[in-house]
């Protein structure tokens, strides 16, 4: 779920700055991009849904496909300014935060919750295949509300 409001917008607009970033990515600094990149990186780090982003963008008049939004989520992604958690195969969320923690899914909000990297410890890891080697581990524990 956002945390995010149309009130928590009233900050100077950083779109030069996100140009920079995109162009630095090496992307295109394209009007969609630009706009699609001031609602993700626009205020704290949080979880997006395409959906989400979707319904933010007409909020905010950002006339924009849902298409274009999945394509420019993964593209952010593929750039390494978003970070991808599959919660299940229909159903993908992206994280403004690329640094190392893992997720508590909780599956009566549809809601993402960061874990510290440090508060999950692995006893062993298996070797990765041959001429291969783990780049990253995910760690996404699904809860729900308990019933009392």
């Amino acid at each position: 779920m956002t945390d995010r409001s149309p009130i928590a917008r009233s900050h100077p607009s950083r779109k030069p700055c996100l140009t920079a970033v995109l162009r630095m990515a090496g992307l295109r600094p394209t009007r969609q991009r630009v706009a699609l990149a001031e609602l993700l990186f626009g205020g704290p780090h949080r979880h997006v849904s395409a959906e989400q982003l979707h319904g933010e963008a007409g909020e905010a008049h950002v006339n924009v496909s849902l298409a274009t939004i999945y394509n420019t989520l993964h593209q952010f992604h593929e750039a390494g300014l978003l970070r991808e958690v599959a919660v299940d195969a229909a159903r993908s969320y992206f994280d403004t935060d690329t640094s190392d923690h893992h997720h508590f899914y909780v599956e009566d909000e549809q809601q993402m919750i960061n874990i510290p990297a440090s508060s999950v410890e692995f006893g062993k890891l298996p070797t990765a295949p041959k001429g291969m080697e783990v780049s990253h581990v995910d760690v996404v524990i699904r809860v729900r509300r308990a019933q009392a």
